[in-house]
């Protein structure tokens, strides 16, 4: 296939941070970007051409943004079919359709996952809550119910234990379809990103290491310290999920490390993810980059870390009450640079930003982004 060149236009479904950082990253190599957000003063307005304010499941503004777009890729997924399909009639969408719309429904992804041969925990589909007993019945009390559509960050979800109400916990999901998922002994959490262009080449980061607090990640570091048995079972689901799906982009596989030592696959993100931003320090190309050159067909770039890099998240807490955090005190530490994203409005755990820190081991570079949070 011919690339996309610099100098082109990339367009970007959804003007989050995720779509800011990419947007930056294609800004470096010389293109140029517009998005599509339900926010005109969404986060990446600052670092693009042009935003086009509306809804993700808006068809005509996402033909709008694909007709004046070489490429388009995204930093969402819950983006309606309608306006997935109104994109691919006017430019290339990578990742494509077929895939974002699998992974936006969890039962549907689940299904797919199994059909592959990936392995996953044990699971139900509950359509009701009479459904919810039964998964309780056949898979244990102690569950994590997760509705199929929607949620992030811990939201549209729901732990269940022993005794608890099922009705009750059917209704706090909004009566939704949802996948109800047996708790597992854990012994960590990681991330495995895979980057496949159009042509077929195909590299793989190696996994984050993930520390979650109350269901959001917390902090992660690049390259986890992880045996190497476990290093090569990562990589190779994760290339397996992405030349079975078929990927053009970039695709985060989150993935549980039982205590007994099997690798179980999570969830799948179709596009930049929150583990992944310490490849902006560790790697010499970061996810942004690396999302762009997929894309657009270029070359993909070398992904060995030269260092450890960890990254801690900057919640809207920091900001309450009038609140000003000390990045003074933070930038003392040498290794450790600061991200904002630009948003308005700090509020209870809101992404606000991150702090990154280069470290001369997995722990100690989560030791130093610690410190530095800790600080302001």
């Amino acid at each position: 296939m011919t690339p996309v060149l610099p100098g082109a236009t990339i367009g970007i479904l959804g003007g989050g941070q995720l779509g800011r950082m990419t947007a930056l990253a294609a800004r470096n190599m010389g293109y140029r970007v517009q998005v599509l957000d339900p926010d005109p003063d969404c986060a990446a307005r600052p670092v693009v051409e042009r935003v086009i304010a509306g809804a993700f499941s808006d068809a005509d503004a996402a033909a709008e943004l694909a007709r004046t777009s070489d490429v388009v890729t995204l930093e969402i997924e819950q983006i309606a079919p309608a306006a997935l399909a109104a994109v691919e009639r006017h430019a290339p969408l990578r990742p494509g359709a077929a895939l974002v719309t699998m992974v936006q429904h969890r039962g549907r992804q689940k299904r797919w996952l199994a059909s592959q041969g990936i392995p996953v925990g044990p699971h139900a589909l509950v359509e009701s809550a009479d459904d919810l007993s039964r998964a309780v019945a056949t898979l244990g009390p102690d569950l994590f119910v997760k509705a199929c559509e929607g949620g992030y960050d811990g939201r549209s979800q729901v732990r269940l234990r022993s005794g608890d109400d099922t009705v009750a916990a059917f209704a706090s999901l909004g009566d939704r379809p949802a996948v109800a998922e047996q708790g597992l002994d854990l012994a960590l959490e990681l991330s495995v990103l895979v980057a496949r262009s159009p042509s077929g080449a195909i590299v793989a980061y190696p996994p984050a290491v993930n520390q979650h607090e109350r269901q959001v990640l917390a902090w992660s570091v690049v390259p986890g310290d992880l045996p190497p048995e476990v290093l090569d079972e990562a990589r190779r689901i994760a290339i397996a999920i992405a030349e079975g799906a078929r990927l053009e982009g970039i695709l985060a596989i989150e993935m549980f490390l039982l205590t007994s030592g099997r690798l179980l696959v999570n969830e799948l993100a179709p596009r930049p993810h929150n583990s992944y931003h310490a490849s902006e320090l560790a790697c010499p190309t970061s996810q942004f980059e690396q999302l762009v050159r997929a894309a657009c067909g270029l070359p993909l770039g070398a992904v060995t870390p030269a260092r450890p890099a960890a990254i801690v998240n900057l919640f809207g807490d920091l900001w309450l009450e009038g609140r000003t955090p000390n990045f003074a005190a933070a930038l003392e530490l040498p290794t450790v640079r600061l991200f904002l994203y630009g948003k308005r409005g700090a509020k209870p755990g809101r992404k606000m930003g991150h702090l990154a820190a280069l470290g001369d081991s997995a722990a100690d570079a989560v030791r130093v982004a610690r410190e530095a949070a800790a600080r302001l």
